[in-house]
């Protein structure tokens, strides 16, 4: 599990698209439109996370591909909440009652976020990802241009103004997770729904369920 010696975690800073739940959710907006949007937004995705190409330079891009209405991100929610990672309730719910703090960073749409994070018991506030913006008859119109987290080195910059205890173990699965050092203590690469090798060889521990999550944390 571990290639750095663990002597526990007072926060834990955790992702949520392929790491808290089994979806990429811009991606699975994109599946909605079509095959030849979602093939190409997947790929805009893809080359992200692996750090091939800034997430600044495709996040805009990806939502005007979508271009998602106020029913596909309600859609996106029950999506969430249908792929949760196994035992992932038990495991915060353990962080939690041994007073750890639990925060989540994404890069995702923080309307679909919220309800998911709120049936684990997670607070909103505790939730910092991109809102998205919606006519009256419900169309989108437009993204939170100046949200950090819509850039590569956003996730590190909120973890920064968060100010959480010490020590901090971030988890996930991409590029713009690994970024957040040196703002955490350890970042833990989550290879439960998909493993990228280069975050692997960069992280300083691999973790493939929450079940290890617990005993990391808690150690």
């Amino acid at each position: 599990m571990s290639r750095a010696e663990s002597r526990g975690y007072a926060s834990v800073v955790l992702d949520v698209d392929s790491t808290l739940c089994g979806v990429e959710g811009i991606d699975w907006l994109a599946d909605r439109k079509g095959t030849d949007i979602g093939v190409r937004v997947a790929e805009l995705t893809d080359r992200a996370m692996r750090g091939e190409v800034a997430l600044d330079d495709v996040y805009g891009e990806r939502l005007s591909l979508v271009d998602p209405t106020s029913d596909d991100i309600d859609a996106l929610t029950d999506a969430y909440v249908a792929a949760l990672a196994p035992g992932v309730a038990r495991a915060l719910g353990a962080l939690r009652e041994a007073g750890r703090r639990v925060v989540l960073v994404s890069g995702g749409v923080r309307e679909a976020i919220v309800p998911m994070a709120k049936s684990l018991g997670i607070h909103a506030n505790d939730v910092h990802a991109v809102s998205v913006r919606f006519a009256p008859d419900g169309r989108y119109a437009g993204h939170d241009t100046s949200s950090p987290l819509t850039t590569a080195a956003g996730k590190r910059s909120i973890v920064t103004s968060l100010a959480l205890p010490r020590r901090i173990l971030a988890v996930g699965d991409g590029a713009t997770d690994l970024a957040m050092r040196p703002a955490v203590d350890a970042f833990a690469a989550f290879t439960g729904f998909v493993r990228r090798d280069a975050i692997v060889n960069e992280a300083d521990l691999v973790i493939d369920s929450f079940d290890q999550l617990i005993d990391l944390v808690l150690a």
